[in-house]
């Protein structure tokens, strides 16, 4: 193969192979009497490799050293590594075309797109005005970009669909310029604490309640009466879930 064939074969530019001759990564390989070079199989598996490796953000030192750890091998191994890797591709870009697909073909929220399990969370939620539950919900979409909290959403369904979720919310926005110790905020807790189905308690935080460091950046974005508000849910609920384990 010639460097604008090997360069087509991988996806790369034929820039690019000439700079990994340059830093070292790519060795030159055997030159025709015309001065061409000659690549083999071995050239563009190596070539393959660099790419997969610089795509996942090694720098090209760091490259240099997982390569030389396959220094040795025999062809059929760094092969039969490859068609793995593929294979691993193949499922991730699978994977994500299903969730598009989902996406596709449901409606789309408003601030989306979302995963399939919270849009259709959203979609069950009461519409509201509600200051307090437009921050639950910027809540839920940073969970639910942390990752995959599919079984969390679920469990929260009866929540939301609650007919007095509504007013839980309300007296939670009365408490918007209130003061920490406002006789309305401990019993507020509590019903909002009994109003959490028992499905969700298995997604707390094992031992005793804390905020980490996005969990104190959450509180913070609250007023303080609401603040305690939250507290007192959280510690509420981890009791409960203290009695429900054997």
């Amino acid at each position: 193969m010639r460097i604008g064939e090997i360069a087509g074969l991988v996806g790369v530019t034929s820039r690019a192979v000439r700079h990994y001759h340059h830093v070292g990564l790519l060795p030159e390989p055997a030159r025709r009497s015309n001065g061409y070079r000659v690549y083999g199989v071995r050239d563009a598996v190596l070539l393959a490799r660099i790419r997969r490796l610089t795509e996942l953000g090694l720098s090209l030192d760091e490259v240099r050293d997982a390569l030389a750890d396959d220094a040795g091998r025999e062809l059929s191994e760094v092969l039969a590594e490859l068609d793995a890797d593929l294979a691993r591709q193949e499922d991730a870009i699978r994977e994500r075309r299903r969730v598009l697909s989902a996406l596709l073909a449901g409606p789309l929220t408003p601030g989306g797109p979302f995963s399939p399990a919270l849009a259709a969370l959203l979609d069950r939620s009461p519409a509201t005005t509600s200051r307090a539950a437009a921050k639950d919900r910027q809540h839920l979409e940073l969970l639910d970009a942390a990752g995959d909290a599919s079984d969390v959403f679920a469990a929260l369904h009866p929540l939301v669909e609650d007919p007095g979720v509504l007013d839980l919310y309300e007296r939670l926005d009365e408490l918007e310029g209130a003061a920490v110790d406002d006789p309305r905020v401990a019993p507020l807790a509590a019903d909002l604490a009994a109003a959490v189905p028992d499905e969700v308690l298995a997604y707390l935080p094992q031992g005793e309640p804390r905020a980490s460091g996005v969990g104190t950046a959450l509180l913070e974005d609250y007023p303080p009466a609401q603040r305690e508000v939250v507290r007192g849910v959280m510690a509420a609920l981890t009791e409960r879930a203290r009695g429900r384990t054997p």
